[in-house]
């Protein structure tokens, strides 16, 4: 019979996988058996960068926890070697953990839940195929930045070429004056053909005007 000093030490191990539980957005467990040392370590390398809490738990104590926080459907896939990774981003776990699989068969993805509730493979399967965090706002700043950086680009000119703003928008305006003279040009001559209209006042052709 476990002594009462193994007891509760085993109770304050439940109560800090709760704790972690309860604090992650998403969780993945996964059996890593098979992983050299080289490669457990560049996983967890891999992990850190991303923000992952990632540790080895065993299958009693977890089923414990999961049932204190209503994860109890992970009580089926807790057998063999389990490690757990939890974070508050919610894409970091799967996505680090899927693509390391790619590369190392010898791991593989158990379950996962997110928001407490336990997800099925299908959705542990999208959820890392989702872009993170990071990678939505450098697409979002790349959007942003594209009239930017036109105005970047029009301030360098003006200060590497030495020229007054004044002096490129006259030089613009000049550059447009021959194609806004053609148009005007054409629209002139069918006042001269005025007189040939006037000898025919039977047929009036219908008004029309342009949509712009």
């Amino acid at each position: 019979m476990p002594s009462e000093k193994v007891l509760e030490s085993k109770k304050a191990q439940v109560a800090q996988i709760v704790e972690h539980l309860k604090d992650a957005t998403t969780g993945v467990l996964v059996d890593y058996r098979g992983l050299t040392v080289d490669e457990d370590t560049k996983l967890r390398n891999d992990l850190r960068a991303a923000g992952v809490h990632y540790y080895v738990v065993k299958n009693t104590l977890l089923r414990l926890a999961a049932k204190e926080v209503g994860l109890d459907a992970l009580d089926e896939i807790l057998h063999g070697p389990t490690a757990l990774a939890i974070s508050e981003d919610a894409v970091a776990p799967a996505k680090v953990l899927a693509d390391f699989a790619k590369d190392n068969e010898k791991m593989q993805l158990k379950s996962g839940f997110m928001d407490g509730r336990v997800l099925s493979m299908d959705e542990l399967m999208q959820l890392a195929k989702t872009p993170n965090k990071e990678t939505l706002i450098a697409k979002m700043m790349g959007s942003l930045n594209s009239p930017v950086s036109g105005l970047v680009r029009l301030l360098n000119t003006i200060a590497e070429g030495g020229e007054e703003i004044a002096d490129l928008i006259a030089k613009k305006a000049a550059d447009a004056a021959p194609e806004e003279a053609a148009p005007a040009a054409e629209e002139a001559a069918p006042a001269e053909e005025a007189p040939a209209a006037a000898e025919a006042p039977a047929e009036v052709a219908p008004e029309t005007t342009d949509a712009e």
